[in-house]
């Protein structure tokens, strides 16, 4: 187990699921049972705020969302439709749509697991239900990314998938609440712990320190950290020490997507928000499944 300072880390993620799952819904990506009261709160209290940034012609956090959510979700589909995934993990999924989405698009050659801590996972699993979206392909677990092993650990939940079929894993908005340390630490257990699978790929999204050090980077990040109640952390110098992070901890290839230049974050691919994210791919191949 993780010390408790940590803890109080992955605690801090809560208030931007909310936040996030109202954009996902004011934008038509999500299903109205997915916003909730404490994330309309939440947007109407930032609201002056981030008019007034993109007045100036400043970053956006829902620029930032909207794009990276959209980047994600294509480079996702792109790996289910290659044939070599057929199985999806979201740790930390918050009030996200994606899950809700796939299933419907993909249909019964998609395993759709949803992950997250005790409250928020079974305030999930109460909208999916209202929904008509659990099944067996679809369906809600607790976990608790910080644990190594037994209950509610990522070794415990991929125990239950099927080690025959490939499997994505995503953290979406979960890494800039941990120092480097701890997301060297999350990454190497996410590769030893699906290195069984045929393939195993990992989506997520990064912002760079190299590339956040300006002042308006310095300014867009104590909103963020104001927004979070807790402090947001960037990471590696640049891309190429990201990559290679990412290979020592068992992927065997790695590449990042800047969401200012992706097709697929759309309109959002403007915001100054868009072009401080990157978006993780990375993808590992058992040498025991060909």
């Amino acid at each position: 187990m993780i010390g408790p300072s940590l803890r109080r880390g992955s605690d801090a993620v809560s208030p931007t699921a909310h936040y996030t799952g109202h954009v996902w819904v004011r934008n038509g990506l999500s299903h109205p049972e997915l916003a909730t009261w404490e994330g309309r709160v939440l947007f109407d209290a930032l609201r002056p705020a981030v008019t007034a940034s993109r007045a100036l012609g400043g970053p956006t956090l829902e620029g930032l969302l909207l794009a990276r959510h959209r980047v994600i979700d294509d480079l996702l589909a792109r790996a289910i439709e290659s044939g070599s995934v057929q199985q999806v993990v979201e740790p930390a999924c918050g009030m996200s749509p994606r899950g809700w989405r796939f299933t419907q698009r993909y249909g019964d050659g998609l395993t759709y697991i949803e992950a997250d801590l005790p409250q928020m996972a079974a305030r999930k699993r109460r909208a999916l239900a209202r929904m008509g979206s659990l099944s067996d392909r679809h369906r809600v677990a607790e976990l608790d990314l910080l644990r190594d092993d037994g209950p509610a650990s990522v070794a415990s939940l991929a125990a239950g998938l099927d080690r025959d079929r490939g499997v994505v894993i995503i953290t979406e908005g979960l890494i800039t609440y941990f120092d480097q340390g701890q997301v060297l630490g999350m990454w190497d257990r996410f590769a030893r712990v699906f290195e069984p699978f045929p393939q195993r790929r990992y989506l997520a999204d990064l912002r760079l320190a190299g590339e956040n050090r300006g002042p308006a980077e310095r300014a867009f990040g104590v909103v963020l950290s104001a927004f979070v109640r807790g402090r947001v952390h960037t990471h590696f110098a640049d891309a190429d020490e990201a990559t290679a992070a990412l290979r020592a901890a068992g992927f065997s290839e790695a590449r990042l997507h800047r969401c200012g230049e992706h097709p697929a974050a759309g309109p959002t691919r403007g915001d100054p928000g868009a072009r401080r994210v990157h978006i993780i791919e990375a993808v590992g191949q058992s040498v025991c499944h060909p």
